[in-house]
């Protein structure tokens, strides 16, 4: 999760005067949890879902609600720059949106500017997946002068001096050469002309998503800033800039409009009008087991630094600010209000109604497929169901296809909805490597692909796979595991060749359990085994060879 770091000084220079203690009771109560803290400053965590607490200034707005020190919904008005940032039709492949917001009257010492920084990294992350959907660039904008353009060129067409460097780099040499820019050179891989901005001048203000320019660099005396965000959904990019600017509002800094001219329309950013949504008493007096009227909802919701306006004795209607992003549904309220209210002083109850479990359907050969691994002399794992696109896909070697990803991640290894469980068998390998030779590891689980046919679209998998690594393990070995798994299934065994990126060229098969005698009774699969590929043994950081196998079992 992310990790912010701030003084106690900060808080009160925001206005909230608060004793060190107290603030480390308080803190964990919003959703947050503590790092680490010393007598000046302190490491808190929180959760993705509320990007708008990864700046001090977002955490001093949220605790002065919920110490009732300010209520309701902070007014952050903007004015018109009378700037335009005119858009090149080209960029609508590589990274079509674009907003835009001038910041006055900004306020820098070192210690701002890393936070700064540290809180445009973090937004990168949670809201743009690692700069792929969402980039962002902070600019010092007394340098520089509208009007601003964003455009493609290609990649020798013109040079600029990347942040942090003395020469200037043409945006195919930073994308081979710069430590940033091989770094997200993938995702603009696939395109031969790159995005760049430039002022009314052509001077290179950024080349996003990799790199800003040293032009627009920061510093202790930068008093304006130009803020723009780019990216792959509009949506995406918009949320970004309105946390930026209602976090520089906090401090007292003026936000102002840019006009965005598309070549099919024009569009005015930042907008930072609100949304609205309709509160049911009754479902939060449901859900949180409080009970409530929608006056004491009112209260809680203006804690939570929104406004609402009581429709009746049974609903509310909810003025949600620009930079509550988190806000999608009626349930995203009620936790607000929980929170407010205060989960320390909601009363835990056992349920009305027992009830008796039973084994569900799904997993009844489960117990068989452990027994059997064990009695192999295999010992079992259990990993979980989220796993990223780097172990996924990038250290087994294999291409990216469609997968089910998480939205608001927790942390950048836990990115997506497993396809696959052999990746977390080099996970752990590699994690006890300092362990005793032979290890010979299992795990049963699922696995979820995309099916635009189903109703959920997505499909459900059950999955067993297995790894052994040791200085001889070979092709044969693996090979004998996988038949006396299929003898104990009471399935014949048909192998054929089979060329899988992960595994050495000749040395990978795949298999297919077939039913003997018509046993209709006994379980199907297929999955393919072998010895894993140098590379992939590199890449998990092992030092021995790895053979392993997967198969997927048939409903």
């Amino acid at each position: 999760m992310p990790v912010i770091t701030f003084d106690y000084q900060d808080l009160r220079d925001l206005g909230i005067e608060i004793s060190n203690e107290k603030l480390i009771d308080v803190l964990p109560m919003m959703g947050s949890d503590i790092d680490d803290f010393d007598d000046e400053s302190i490491k808190v965590e929180f959760f993705p879902n509320r990007p708008d607490q990864l700046s001090v200034e977002g955490v001093a707005r949220s605790l002065k609600g919920f110490l009732g020190l300010e209520l309701g919904m902070p007014h952050y008005p903007t004015e018109d720059s009378g700037t335009q940032v005119f858009v090149d039709e080209k960029v609508a492949n590589i990274r079509p949106y674009i907003s835009f917001a001038i910041i006055e009257n900004v306020s820098f010492d070192d210690k701002k500017l890393v936070q700064a920084m540290e809180f445009q990294e973090d937004l990168h992350w949670v809201i743009g997946r690692d700069r792929k959907k969402v980039a962002i660039g902070i600019h010092n904008l007394d340098v520089i002068q509208g009007p601003f353009y964003y455009k493609a060129v290609g990649g020798d067409e013109l040079s600029f001096t990347p942040l942090d460097c003395l020469g200037e780099m043409t945006p195919l040499e930073i994308l081979q050469e710069h430590k940033t820019g091989v770094k997200y050179a993938h995702l603009l891989e696939k395109f031969e002309e790159y995005p760049l901005i430039v002022d009314k001048d052509g001077q290179v203000l950024s080349m996003p998503p990799i790199i800003n320019g040293e032009l627009t660099k920061l510093n202790e005396d930068t008093k304006n800033v130009l803020v723009d965000v780019t990216g792959t959904d509009q949506q995406a990019v918009d949320n970004a800039l309105h946390i930026i600017c209602s976090s520089f509002a906090e401090t007292g800094a003026q936000i102002k409009t840019l006009t965005v001219v598309y070549p099919d329309r024009e569009v005015i950013t930042p907008d930072l009008t609100p949304k609205k949504k309709t509160l049911n008493v009754e479902n939060t007096c449901k859900i949180t087991g409080l009970d409530l009227d929608a006056v004491q909802i009112k209260e809680l919701i203006n804690k939570a630094r929104m406004d609402a306006e009581i429709l009746s004795e049974e609903k509310l209607e909810v003025i949600i600010p620009a930079y509550r992003v988190d806000i999608l549904h009626e349930v995203d309220l009620i936790e607000n209000v929980a929170t407010e209210y205060c989960f320390n002083k909601i009363e835990s109850a056992l349920p009305d109604v027992a009830t008796i479990a039973h084994t569900h359907k799904w997993y009844t050969s489960d117990k068989l497929l452990r027994e059997i691994m064990v009695g192999l002399g295999f010992q079992e794992v259990m990993s979980l169901m989220l796993t990223s696109e780097d172990s996924h896909y990038e250290n087994m070697l294999l291409e990216e296809d469609e997968r089910v990803e998480v939205s608001q991640p927790i942390s950048q290894d836990r990115t997506m909805i497993r396809k696959s469980l052999l990746n977390s068998l080099m996970e752990f390998l590699e994690d006890n490597k300092h362990e005793e030779l032979p290890q010979k590891i299992f795990e049963v689980g699922d696995v979820i692909y995309v099916d635009e046919t189903a109703e959920t679209h997505t499909h459900v998998v059950k999955k067993l796979a297995a790894a052994t690594t040791h200085s001889t393990a070979n092709f044969t070995e693996i090979k004998s595991t996988v038949a006396a798994l299929m003898n104990n299934l009471d399935l014949e065994m048909e192998i054929e060749p089979l060329d899988h990126n992960s595994f050495i060229k000749g040395r990978c098969a795949k298999i297919t359990g077939v039913l003997k005698n018509n046993n209709k009774a006994a379980i199907q699969v297929e999955g393919f085994f072998g010895e894993m590929h140098p590379e992939v043994i590199t890449n998990f950081e092992l030092e021995y060879p790895v053979v392993a196998f997967e198969i997927e079992f048939k409903n």
